[in-house]
Parts: C-alpha cells; structure tokens; sequence
C-alpha cells in the first residue's frame, strides 16, 4: 500500500495511528517531532504525512510551511485536538490537505486517509 509518515510528540499517540495503518497495509514511520520527521524528508517523500499541531519545538503549521517550503508536494493531514477555525485555517494556508480532531478510531482515520491519498 502507501508510505506514511507520522509526526507525533505522544508516542501513543504514535503508536496508535501505526498499529491502524500498518494493520490496514500501509508502511509507517513515525517520529517525535517535527525536526526529525523534516530530516527524513530529504530522504525523499512519502504518499501521506500526517501531523499533530502542538507539538514542542516546531509546531505542526510551521512543519507544513517547513515541508512545503523545502518543494514536498505529498498530502499532509493534520491529526490534532485542536477543533478552532483560526488553526484550520493557518493549517490550509500553510498547505494541509485535511484536518482531522482527536480521538478517532482506526477505521475512521482509515477511511480518512483512503480519501486523502492520491
């Protein structure tokens, strides 16, 4: 199937959404945050990347600006608690592909990034 990339600074949160999408047949990575996933970026793309928002260090909007700025055209889509029409905004202006809010199922998140993937 698809390679995705996860940016998560929960690692259960990180571990949840792998075990969702590898059982779904997806390859994943997942990282901790936004500066290692962006160095792995240089490595080439992947189909998807999925991102939190709040994260420490580099926030999931400036990782998008990050991503998008370094030429990464792959879908990005945020997975986050943040529900505010202000944050979605800044996401879709810095290029995310899709917003998603916390908590979702496997199925759900699933069915999301079928939807999103080229």
């Amino acid at each position: 199937m698809s390679h995705i990339i996860i940016v998560d600074d929960a690692a259960t949160m990180r571990d949840l959404v792998s075990m969702a999408l590898e059982n779904a047949g997806h390859r994943v990575e997942a990282f901790p945050d936004a500066q290692s996933a962006l160095t792995r970026l240089t490595k080439g793309a992947p189909d998807l990347v999925i991102t939190d928002v709040n994260m420490p260090g580099m926030n999931g909007i400036e990782f998008i600006r990050a991503a998008r700025g370094s030429g990464h055209r792959m879908p990005i889509l945020v997975l986050t608690t943040e529900a505010g029409p202000v944050l979605r905004q800044q996401a879709r202006e810095a290029g995310a592909s899709g917003w998603v809010v916390k908590p979702i199922d496997g199925a759900t998140l699933c069915s999301t990034v079928k939807r999103v993937l080229p």
